[in-house]
């Protein structure tokens, strides 16, 4: 089945996103499928999966913001920092609402955080959790991320349920653990959805579980966002046939090309797709000037840096 695009799974628990991968690269005899983010086995929720062609624009995809829905359990503390491995310690909670708040607060913003020893961050070239399976304690560099906020939804102890808005790379396992030892009783993951992934949410996703070959096959090809439609905060300039052709021949949009169109406000650094009328994405680019700036630029000077052309979009 050739089909280029992505499409957004609700990935169910107990499944690695290896696992998805997987699955639709065989249902569909993809030569390509990636996923943006992963998401451990536990956690649930939006995972878009990029198929063939737009397996190209990946990377561009997981440097969005994430959400997620968690819920830590209070007085327990684990080797995984969530409810599936083994249980360091118990205690307790004498925390109210108002402890929990506080706390949650106090780590949102811009901070550092070391990524969980059962994690798949690489050290000399292995995942960390390989280390922690071996009993190998080693190093590990913390990362900075932000965290825009965290709003809880429920406290009824020893649960405690909230809303995350944070930046990729994020562990949320880590902020409970963090957020427990701050209250001094511990904490863990044991419940996590992931809710929105830059553009794709949960209202896009869909479920594969329980379905047939074929039901996979119908609902994956009716429900795959087209490469156009994949960056949909990314500008876009419709071209004609023949300038597609000399981008994918490997030519390097000139400000001379460039004026030959109607472009939106772009600043330098902006991203911008080159779209076809009936063809779709043809390439994505990065400007090398505002648009401002084009018509008082030489028309020889580049104008635009091409990142990925695309064969079907």
């Amino acid at each position: 089945m050739n089909m280029d695009g992505i499409v957004v799974i609700n990935k169910p628990a107990g499944k690695t996103s290896h696992d998805i991968v997987y699955d639709v690269k065989k249902t569909l005899g993809a030569k390509k499928v990636g996923h943006t983010g992963t998401l451990d086995p536990l956690a649930t929720g939006v995972l878009p999966i990029c198929i063939n062609e737009a397996t190209k624009i990946a990377q561009y995809l997981t440097q969005d913001k994430k959400e997620y829905r968690a819920t830590m359990q209070l007085g327990i503390r684990t080797d995984t920092l969530d409810i599936e491995g083994n249980i360091i310690n118990r205690s307790n909670p004498c925390v109210t609402r108002g402890d929990a708040e506080r706390v949650l607060c106090r780590l949102t913003g811009i901070i550092e955080q070391l990524p969980p020893m059962f994690s798949a961050v690489k050290y000399k070239g292995r995942a960390l959790y390989k280390w922690a399976r071996q009993g190998i304690a080693v190093e590990t560099k913390s990362r900075t991320v932000e965290i825009q906020k965290i709003d809880i939804l429920d406290f009824s102890l020893p649960y405690v349920t909230f809303d995350v808005c944070c930046s990729k790379g994020t562990y949320i396992r880590s902020i409970c653990s963090e957020a427990g030892e701050m209250l001094g009783c511990g904490a863990c993951l044991t419940a996590l959805e992931r809710t929105r992934s830059g553009a794709f949410t949960s209202s896009m996703a869909i479920s594969l579980t329980g379905l047939n070959t074929e039901e996979k096959r119908k609902i994956i090809g009716r429900e795959t966002i087209r490469l156009r439609d994949s960056l949909p905060d990314v500008s876009s300039l419709i071209i004609d046939k023949s300038y597609a052709d000399k981008i994918r021949d490997g030519h390097q949009p000139s400000v001379e090309a460039m004026k030959m169109y109607h472009i939106p406000f772009l600043a330098s650094g902006d991203m911008i797709k080159f779209i076809v009328d009936g063809e779709g994405l043809i390439a994505l680019g990065k400007m090398m000037c505002s648009s401002d700036e084009l018509s008082s630029l030489e028309d020889r000077k580049q104008a635009v840096k091409i990142l990925r052309v695309f064969n079907s979009g």
